[in-house]
């Protein structure tokens, strides 16, 4: 389990918070979704892969990629 520290893991504050719960009226985003997309902007993350939203998806400047339907070679494009 500790081996998950590796991808050193966002720690949750009360601003990415206040950003999640904008995210979800924003977006009509699930609370779980919204915490996960406001964790990758607090850390500037461009792409966030998932199959769990619409791909292509642009959620304020966040990109959402499926990683089954499209490769690493491509995502500078996607």
């Amino acid at each position: 389990m500790k081996d998950l520290l590796a991808w050193e893991p966002v720690a949750l504050d009360a601003a990415i918070l206040e950003r999640s719960w904008k995210l979800q009226d924003r977006y009509q985003l699930s609370f779980w979704d919204a915490l996960i997309v406001g964790a990758a902007k607090s850390i500037a993350c461009r792409y966030l892969l998932t199959e769990d939203l619409q791909a292509s998806e642009e959620l304020d400047g966040l990109r959402v990629i499926n990683p089954f339907l499209i490769g690493p070679s491509l995502l500078d494009g996607a």
